[in-house]
């Protein structure tokens, strides 16, 4: 079942289902750092005010802002 990214919890593991409509030039650059359809990801920590959030995909980390992980379509897995 498709989620929000703002709920899911540090551990919290699921998958990229693609894109919501908006900002074209930074979701290509998400697309080329791995971030494509079908890739598994875990969340490792979120910042203490929630902003930035930080997961583990294709084995390396990487920060997004809340308004970049907010473009992300994502399944949480389990759920």
């Amino acid at each position: 079942m498709e989620t929000a990214f703002s709920n899911l919890k540090p551990g919290d593991k699921g998958h990229v289902l693609g894109y919501s409509e908006g900002n074209t030039p930074y979701r290509s650059k998400l697309l080329a750092m791995g971030l494509v359809p079908g890739v598994p990801f875990r969340v490792v920590r979120n910042a203490p005010l929630g902003d930035p959030v930080e997961i583990q995909v294709n084995g390396f980390h990487l920060s997004l802002r809340k308004q970049e992980a907010d473009l992300l379509r994502i399944e949480k897995e389990g759920a």
